[in-house]
């Protein structure tokens, strides 16, 4: 898999090269802040052969793909490898390190992470199958057990389940008035 820094993509840019910049985050973690020039394509419903045809004139030049620090993104570029293209670059340390050089970025409206989101609603539950135990029944425990068995997989596997089902709430989502979210 290719890779490049934010600082070797604001010299193209500098040197006047256009450049394809996808950010695969939740739309509403892409409305708090993004790259400026980024476009909004969410890692669950990217479509590799869809987003290619899509390019028109800019088909023959790399493909940049960023997410917050870079794992959403690498998972994007593999999407990519396994649908046959190579051109696909990945941005090394996300839109934390674009910013962190400097680099021009959007804000909008802020919101509560989806990682902190998992972490809110995962202690909750853990909470709430610990104290259902105590004073309910002893079998509420299997509610604490199947939520720290999730966050194994999750660590395991590096997908979450949790995190995936919150993405879609209406909270994550963006409303229509900011289409493709980009405040």
């Amino acid at each position: 898999m290719k890779t490049t820094t934010p600082n070797e993509i604001a010299a193209k840019l500098k040197a006047g090269e256009t450049i394809d910049l996808i950010d695969v985050r939740m739309p509403v973690e892409f409305r708090e802040v993004h790259a400026e020039g980024a476009r909004s394509v969410p890692l669950d419903s990217l479509d590799p052969r869809a987003l290619m045809s899509q390019r028109n004139g800019s088909s023959g030049t790399p493909l940049y793909l960023m997410c917050r620090s870079g794992n959403r993104s690498k998972m994007a570029c593999e999407k990519f490898a396994a649908a046959g293209y190579d051109d696909i670059i990945n941005v090394e340390g996300g839109t934390a390190a674009w910013e962190a050089a400097g680099l021009p970025v959007v804000r909008g409206k802020k919101a509560v992470s989806l990682e902190r989101q998992v972490r809110i609603l995962a202690g909750f539950l853990v909470l709430v199958g610990a104290v259902l135990c105590l004073f309910v029944h002893p079998w509420f425990i299997g509610l604490s057990a199947f939520i720290g068995a999730g966050l194994m997989f999750a660590g395991i596997t590096n997908t979450c389940g949790m995190g995936m089902m919150l993405a879609k709430m209406p909270w994550n989502r963006c409303d229509e008035e900011s289409a493709n979210c980009s405040v």
